[in-house]
């Protein structure tokens, strides 16, 4: 276990994993971020910069949650979340469908698929006289 100063409010804290904040600072995010689902479920289609102004979330914090698949937007866009690899706008998550699809290839690829052994023959006399008892 580490202490570590939280993030939020500067107090230190048990740090387990996550983001560095403690437990009352998480609390407090998971409150925002139900709000802002409220807010969403009430004003579908709204901007990530809308939403930041509505609810007094900064833009960093809800294309968090969005990389998180916590949230959506209903279509890609520029002033939004792009794909870690390529660039491209997209909805949800880190990377794009097609970025996603080549890194699945890519690891497949890399790693080697055990061979079945062949079955063993079974090697025969050949040509050679045996006798055969009754």
């Amino acid at each position: 276990m580490e202490v570590k100063n939280c993030k939020g409010c500067g107090r230190l804290f048990n740090y387990m994993s996550g983001p560095p904040l403690c437990a009352n600072c998480q609390r407090k995010l998971e409150e925002k971020f139900q709000e802002v689902k409220e807010y969403l479920e009430e004003n579908p289609n709204s901007s990530v910069n809308q939403v930041s102004e509505a609810m007094d979330v900064s833009v960093k914090q809800i294309k968090q949650w969005i990389r998180e698949e916590r949230l959506s937007l209903s279509q890609p866009s520029g002033d939004g979340v792009l794909c870690e690899h390529c660039g491209t706008p997209i909805c949800s998550g880190r990377f794009c469908d097609k970025c996603k699809v080549d890194m699945q290839n890519s690891f497949s690829s890399a790693i080697e698929k055990p061979k079945a052994p062949e079955p063993k023959k079974r090697e025969r006399d050949g040509n050679k006289m045996r006798f055969l008892q009754s």
